[in-house]
């Protein structure tokens, strides 16, 4: 199959297939509550000019009564429900007292106060389904077919939920990719925003990894899947938003189980506003219509909504970002971290060995080039790690792999080859200098056995390479910090106030000098498993709330001790992933510091709401009963609260939330 490698589209060409991105937005009058608040409405806008300009009752008293069924019977019917499960429902207090006010004259008060509830409710279900929608837009990014290869080369249009690891698929220009994978062969610009939010198309050849649901550009790629459907970077942060939505935080628990005994007081305060007048004189129209208003206006509503639309929010904006929180406990333990404790291999690092020195020694006639295509020749057959690193600096510097011969491997030792008729060695130092000849008066070895030691000083693993028996030169080889690593250490020490700690069971001095150069003081290296928990525990003990990141099944223990743990995902054992209580997902180090800012902000929301419905509630209440509180005027206050309430917490769902938290 021939590869295409034209150039990558325009900004005009990408504009549309950014617009079909953007995930549906439920419909108002998709919703059945706002089917039914709509009618209400109708009917009230309806009956009340009638009634206004003298109409007879029984012109507007149907329109009336309309407007109490349609409004009110969703409520009605599901307070009745809760109440023959024992549970008094807040919705059904508030068609009680619309139909008290009905029973003493009022029916316009209590038309309005249906109308305005419904009214409510149904943005409250409207808020709710703009939720979902940011999740299941996710969803909809996954194409419903992909192009599979056969082993005859044939193509064959299935369905995505049918590819399974080790099928091929064709991306042609202009479709969206089938499943996560690899390139096996081709070239275009991927725009991945709608995975990475990476602003610009990303250059994919051999060898790269795309995800389903990326929009592929120009060029045909040809992709081996690597996960199934189910297991996509897509599914897994739709599955785990999901289940974190069905989950309720500590401070709404705690709402909830107040609810219940706040609502029989609340009850029994109605009935003694209801009754105390009555004993002391007062008419009976103006006690009840009181009572009544006093019901409304102390009801929970916007309390038992202030807490879950905050967390939920910000669960759905950090899923679409590659975070998965969880569950909506986990999002608000994030907000009190006030320790961070990171491990290094895979998490503050790469986690991949990468050659960092390449040092010809005096004498061996070599230049840098020469020497690494030495070193490559003898390593490229070999599947060892360090040999894949020689591989990858080779290729990145442009040089030819030329073919090896009579290539042997001997574990602990290296690997040799002959190449262009020489023998070429690459393995540890201290095997290889032990048995080269370095000559009569060569000091080579010598030297190689200085700058050997020079490497290892500086935390890398130094690689000998030697030339028909003699020592031609070394390559110091490390794993390579996260390029984010500096900037997250950083924003993580702003946020808690103090740098983190390195946890890792790596030597002393590799991670002394990684440390040192993100900025982090505190280094506890040569860490066993148990060490790391009791590191932890140590910290806990101390009144500290530490935030555990790392990948590997050696984390996993400390994931679990700690308050929180994050796992970074793309490379993280499975071990780690399900013990972790949040889950990076494309291994990017940066938004450990940005969801933890996230939380925060959703805590700070919850606060905020609480604060605004205490208020709406005291002050109606203190209103109602030292004056005299309009029925009309105690809905609108009620009822507004708990819109205002909804709405504040849906803050956290728009981009500008994760871009302030990033910040």
């Amino acid at each position: 199959m021939t590869s295409s490698t034209l150039a990558p589209p325009t900004r005009g060409q990408d504009t549309p297939a950014r617009e079909r991105t953007t995930p549906r937005r439920t419909r108002v009058l998709a919703l059945p509550e706002a089917r039914w608040a709509l009618a209400a409405l109708v009917f009230f806008l309806v009956a009340l000019p009638l009634q206004l300009t003298g109409a007879p009752a029984w012109a507007w008293g149907p329109l009336y009564a309309l407007t109490y069924a349609a409004g009110g019977w969703e409520p009605g019917w599901a307070g009745l429900q809760a109440l023959r499960d024992r549970t008094l429902d807040v919705d059904l207090l508030m068609v009680v007292a619309a139909l008290g006010a009905a029973a003493i004259g009022q029916v316009t008060d209590g038309a309005l106060l249906i109308v305005i509830f419904a009214t409510s409710g149904a943005l409250e279900a409207l808020a709710t389904a703009r939720t979902a929608d940011s999740v299941r837009g996710l969803l909809d990014l996954a194409p419903a077919t992909a192009t599979r290869l056969t082993a005859t080369g044939d193509e064959e249009t299935v369905t995505a939920e049918a590819l399974t690891v080790g099928d091929t698929i064709l991306v042609r220009p202009g479709e969206r990719v089938g499943a996560d994978g690899r390139v096996l062969d081709g070239a275009s610009a991927v725009d991945q925003a709608t995975i990475t939010g990476e602003p610009l198309p990303v250059t994919k050849t051999m060898g790269d990894e795309v995800f389903a649901g990326t929009l592929n550009g120009t060029g045909a790629l040809r992709v081996r899947v690597e996960r199934d459907a189910s297991d996509s970077v897509i599914a897994r942060i739709v599955r785990m938003v999901e289940e974190a939505s069905e989950t309720k935080a500590p401070t709404q628990l705690f709402i909830e189980k107040v609810e219940q005994r706040y609502s029989l007081g609340m009850v029994a305060a109605t009935l003694a506003v209801f009754l105390v007048p009555l004993a002391f004189g007062a008419a009976l129209t103006g006690s009840l219509l009181r009572a009544m208003t006093f019901m409304i206006v102390a009801s929970p509503c916007a309390v038992v909504l202030a807490t879950m639309p905050p967390l939920l929010s910000a669960i759905a904006n950090a899923g679409r970002h590659g975070v998965l929180v969880k569950s909506a406990v986990v999002m608000e333990r994030l907000g009190e971290v006030d320790a961070v404790a990171l491990d290094k291999t895979g998490t503050l690092t790469e986690g991949t060995p990468h050659v960092t020195d390449i040092r010809p020694l005096a004498g061996s006639g070599l230049d840098e080039r020469e020497l690494l295509a030495f070193a490559v020749a003898a390593e490229h057959p070999s599947e060892h790690p360090l040999a894949r690193a020689v591989v990858e600096a080779a290729r990145a510097k442009g040089l030819a792999l030329p073919v090896a011969e009579d290539f042997t491997s001997t574990p602990g030792v290296g690997v040799t080859a002959t190449a262009g008729g020489r023998k070429i060695s690459v393995g540890a130092p201290a095997r290889l200098l032990a048995g080269a000849r370095a000559g009569a008066g060569d000091p080579r070895s010598a030297r190689a056995a200085v700058v050997a030691a020079e490497l290892e000083d500086g935390g890398r693993t130094a690689v000998v390479v030697t030339v028909d028996g003699v020592p031609a030169g070394l390559l110091g080889i490390a794993d390579r910090l996260r390029a984010d690593a500096d900037a997250t250490v950083s924003a993580l020490t702003a946020l808690v106030g103090s740098p983190p700690l390195l946890l890792t069971g790596d030597n002393p001095r590799a991670a002394a000098r990684l440390a040192a150069g993100v900025g982090i003081d505190d280094v506890r290296a040569g860490l066993l498993p148990e060490d790391k928990v009791a590191a932890v525990r140590e910290l806990e003990d101390s009144g500290r709330k530490v935030l555990v990141v790392g990948d590997g099944v050696n984390d996993a223990p400390a994931l679990a001790a700690a308050h929180t743990g994050v796992a970074m995902g793309r490379a993280g054992s499975d071990l780690a992933l399900e013990t972790a209580d949040a889950v990076i997902v494309r291994d990017e180090l940066r938004t450990v510091p940005s969801v933890i800012a996230l939380s925060r902000r959703a805590r700070g929301l919850v606060v905020q709401n609480l604060v605004i419905a205490g208020l709406f509630i005291a002050g109606l209440v203190a209103w109602d009963l030292i004056g005299t509180l309009p029925l009309p005027l105690g809905v609108a206050g009620h009822e507004g609260s708990t819109v205002i309430v909804g709405l504040n917490g849906l803050r956290l769902l728009r981009e500008a939330a994760w871009r302030r938290a990033a910040e």
